[in-house]
């Protein structure tokens, strides 16, 4: 499960907007706007979160679960 923090980060890491990364993902910019605008878990359809995952991993994003560390450098929220 990803935060829909961790995806708006992610996009602006790859320098991305909202409308691009919909496209990539096949989904629609309000369903991407409400992922990223959820409280803890990115919600929608289980179908749409792991295809705005699969578009941002595409793009270099490693999704890093609580504890774990990054290989290289990185940002990281406490």
């Amino acid at each position: 499960m990803i935060l829909g923090r961790q995806i708006a980060a992610a996009r602006a890491l790859v320098g991305i907007g909202q409308k691009e990364l919909a496209e990539q993902a096949n989904i629609s910019i309000p369903t991407l706007k409400r992922m990223e605008a959820s409280d803890g878990h990115a919600t929608g359809l289980a179908n749409n979160v792991a295809a705005v995952r699969a578009a941002l991993e595409a793009a270099g994003i490693t999704f890093l679960d609580n504890g774990e560390v990054s290989p290289g450098p990185g940002v990281a929220l406490r």
